[in-house]
């Protein structure tokens, strides 16, 4: 029965299982890891996950807490996201969206974050028999929030810790030890294409690029193509191939660095990797694309990054 509770997680037998036994055993650990490639339900399975444990051991749990922890409203579940930071204080990629923030840098978990789960974590719980914390983009941690945190996990009460990483490997071994890692797989193209028609995107099946850079991903394919109908269309015109002079090299870098925010320009990096490849099967762009990625993950200034970078292209 518990396993219905994951129905509509498709794709992910192993982790389904994993969870269901924990579940149906009542062996539930301290704390989660739920690692894999963004967008192949990893979110999904916490969110389900969190309703089995703060359901009062139902089998399934009912339409009112679904929607409650959907909506993140149970006051026994905090849900930490990756923020950035806004005159001093956090603030979410919606919340950052909606004030029109031009975001210079990745969001990430900070220090501050932490403190609230561990202040979260000290008071009693309101109506489940134990709290649940989720933490998504875990690997996106700085040294001291993930010193924080482990000394949560050390102690964590009754309380379930789950955290959400793409790149486990940037996860401090220690905090890896403490949790029971959750594997999340990429998906079948048949699994793929179902969720995508399920989810209404299913004019995604006909760009076998967008496909190619989700690599399993429903999730990666949605959000590439979301973000590739923002790219200005002159902008992809001018990439769709190599710069072949050093002044339409230059100008193109200028116009990238204007209009593009940050997290636009790192994603069109892995945009124009991929279309390069296809184009010329030369490990020479690949390599002064991935230059570019670190430069401006380094808060290099962009400008200059896009300049030496498409001058490249027009060297070799």
């Amino acid at each position: 029965m518990v396993q219905e509770t994951f129905a509509d997680l498709l794709g992910q037998t192993t982790a389904i299982d994993l969870l269901s036994q924990a579940i149906a055993q009542a062996h539930i650990a301290p704390a989660y890891l739920f690692a894999g490639p963004a967008g192949v339900g990893r979110r999904l399975g916490a969110l389900r996950f969190a309703e089995c444990l703060l359901g009062h051991g139902l089998d399934v749990p009912s339409a009112s807490l679904r929607r409650r922890i959907a909506a993140r409203n149970h006051p026994d579940l905090l849900w930490v996201e990756p923020t950035y930071l806004h005159k001093g204080k956090p603030v979410t990629a919606a919340e950052a969206e909606e004030l029109d923030l031009k975001r210079k840098s990745p969001p990430q978990i900070r220090l501050e974050q932490i403190r609230d789960i561990a202040r979260f974590l000290s008071r009693p719980t309101l109506e489940a028999p134990q709290a649940v914390v989720v933490i998504e983009g875990a690997e996106t941690m700085a040294e001291a929030p993930a010193n924080g945190l482990l000394k949560t996990l050390e102690e964590p009460g009754a309380a379930t810790v789950v955290l959400l990483a793409e790149d486990s490997a940037q996860l401090l071994p220690t905090i890896i030890s403490r949790c029971q890692t959750i594997p999340f797989r990429r998906l079948a193209v048949d699994t793929m294409a179902s969720i995508l028609q399920q989810t209404g995107h299913a004019d995604i099946l006909q760009r076998p690029d967008i496909l190619a850079m989700a690599q399993g991903s429903p999730g990666q394919a949605i959000a590439a193509w979301e973000q590739l109908n923002t790219i200005p269309e002159d902008i992809l015109t001018a990439l769709g191939k190599p710069p072949t002079t050093l002044r339409a090299a230059l100008e193109t870098a200028r116009q990238v660095s204007k209009e593009l925010d940050i997290e636009s320009q790192l994603w069109l990096v892995d945009y124009l990797q991929h279309i390069t490849w296809e184009q010329q099967r030369s490990p020479q762009p690949l390599q002064a694309l991935e230059q570019a990625r670190i430069h401006l993950r380094r808060f290099v200034q962009p400008r200059l990054v896009w300049e030496v970078t498409l001058m490249r292209f027009v060297q070799s």
